[in-house]
């Protein structure tokens, strides 16, 4: 069930739409829209996140078990690519900075990476290999303009739901007390792009 002012349904109707849910009923009180849906257990995974960004966090939504049906295949997968990071070390803002013109980051400049460890959401569809350690080269003639203030924006922290809700097929989530990581199966770009001529081949 979701409670939504009435201007926010149709972002929520896509959304539950994109997990394979059916309306079944629907009302209104006030300025409200009073909707019920049913939805598999597996489309619920990162829902009320989304519903609540959708709707600025008016939406009020809640759910109970309904019964056991056949599996009605896949869900919509990610539309985005990934960064992944093809080295460990520290994050630098000089390099997040020049990242961040084409992406979404998860990171802050201090933050630790390692080889296969996804840093942030590309703006294409495909994945993209980074180094997010690589600093300005340093010389001893200072041009006029050349330095400029770097302007981060914050990154993008997960939930672990949020986390779970992300990954893809090749990609896990590893949790520390201290921190959610998102990261490749295959840590190496070699062993990806092996294992993505295997998938080519046959």
């Amino acid at each position: 069930m979701v409670e939504v002012p009435q201007d926010k349904l149709g972002p929520v109707m896509e959304l539950v739409g994109s997990r394979r849910g059916q309306l079944g009923h629907m009302g209104t009180r006030g300025e409200f829209a009073h909707a019920v849906f049913s939805i598999p257990a597996r489309g619920l995974i990162g829902l009320r996140t989304r519903v609540l960004n959708a709707t600025q966090g008016t939406a009020i939504m809640h759910h109970r078990f309904e019964s056991w049906q056949p599996l009605e295949g896949d869900l919509t997968g990610r539309a985005n690519g990934v960064l992944v990071s093809m080295v460990a070390g520290k994050a630098v803002g000089f390099s997040l900075d020049s990242l961040q013109q084409r992406s979404e980051l998860f990171i802050s400049p201090g933050d630790d990476v390692y080889e296969g460890m996804i840093v942030g959401e590309n703006a294409r569809s495909d994945d993209m290999t980074v180094n997010p350690t690589k600093e300005k080269k340093l010389t001893n003639i200072r041009a006029a303009g050349s330095d400029r203030n770097i302007l981060l924006k914050p990154p993008r922290r997960m939930s672990l739901e949020e986390a779970l809700e992300y990954i893809e097929e090749d990609e896990l989530v590893e949790v520390t007390p201290a921190v959610i990581r998102l990261r490749k199966v295959l840590l190496t770009e070699n062993e990806r792009k092996k294992q993505a001529r295997k998938q080519a081949a046959g």
